[in-house]
């Protein structure tokens, strides 16, 4: 399947976008804090990148993007949902479902009800939680203090490549950290703190698209057993889907076993999408 890649200029600032020439349903994935959209390179050269039009987009500040031209409207959940919301619909995909990692999950949900073509919403290590309930959805952990760091150290680069991913390590997991604005991570996780943005343990008790949870059980940053507590009004398949022996990233690091419950989701997406 090929993939094409380009840019795509915003309001916020010049986007880096891949896309393979599928002529099936689009499915914009959004990678996680200091990465890139090659981070799914897995989907993108099996069988869902053939089976599917993906879109992926580096955030500002990330990848092959454009640092942001605006940090301080940019850098935050609302702020990566605006320019994603503004990419997809110049690039002429006002429908699509939407698979969401780690940072990447909550923008999805910011983008619940701004980007009205959503079709539904795959989130893997994202705890949907408020600002005020961190504490609860994440692990403590040696490297999660990273997530917001605005300087990284080689060792800081290293620990944090190495932490989110997990194995098989490859050195464009590295790059990605390195290249990252660090103004990203500072700004994106003392907002979140804040309160900038949506409470998202109530935009999952509102009106949504089918949402899907999946992680694996040997997630290092989120706490597992306490997403499990958490209700949502339109939960698919009426449960969350754990991998075993999958970390963070289980599209990255166990694609044999990702692949096929990503693809039962957009399957039952795809009647609506047909519509």
């Amino acid at each position: 399947m090929a993939t094409k890649k380009f840019d795509v200029e915003t309001s916020h600032g010049r986007l880096a976008v891949r896309e393979t020439d599928s002529a099936g349903m689009p499915v914009l994935m959004i990678h996680g804090n200091s990465s890139s959209s090659e981070v799914f390179r897995n989907q993108f050269d099996g069988q869902i990148g053939r089976d599917y039009h993906l879109v992926a987009i580096d955030l500002p500040g990330h990848g092959a993007s454009a640092d942001a031209i605006d940090p301080d409207r940019t850098y935050n959940m609302p702020g990566y949902a605006d320019a994603f919301t503004e990419a997809m619909l110049k690039l002429g995909h006002d429908r699509a479902a939407i698979f969401g990692w780690s940072l990447g999950g909550h923008i999805g949900l910011e983008m619940i009800g701004l980007y009205e073509g959503m079709l539904g919403l795959m989130i893997t290590g994202t705890p949907p939680v408020s600002a005020a309930d961190l504490g609860n959805g994440f692990r403590p952990s040696p490297h999660m203090g990273l997530a917001g760091q605005e300087h990284f150290s080689p060792e800081d680069i290293d620990n944090y490549a190495h932490s989110t991913c997990g194995e098989p390590f490859d050195q464009m997991l590295h790059d990605a950290v390195k290249r990252t604005d660090g103004r990203a991570r500072k700004l994106m996780l003392s907002k979140f703190g804040e309160g900038v943005g949506r409470d998202q343990s109530q935009i999952i008790l509102g009106e949504t698209p089918p949402i899907a949870v999946l992680n694996g059980i040997d997630e290092p940053f989120v706490n597992v057993e306490f997403v499990d507590t958490i209700r949502f009004s339109n939960l698919w398949e009426g449960k969350k889907h754990l991998i075993e022996k999958s970390g963070h990233a289980p599209f990255w690091d166990s694609p044999d076993r990702f692949d096929p419950i990503l693809d039962r989701f957009l399957k039952s997406l795809e009647r609506e999408w047909r519509g």
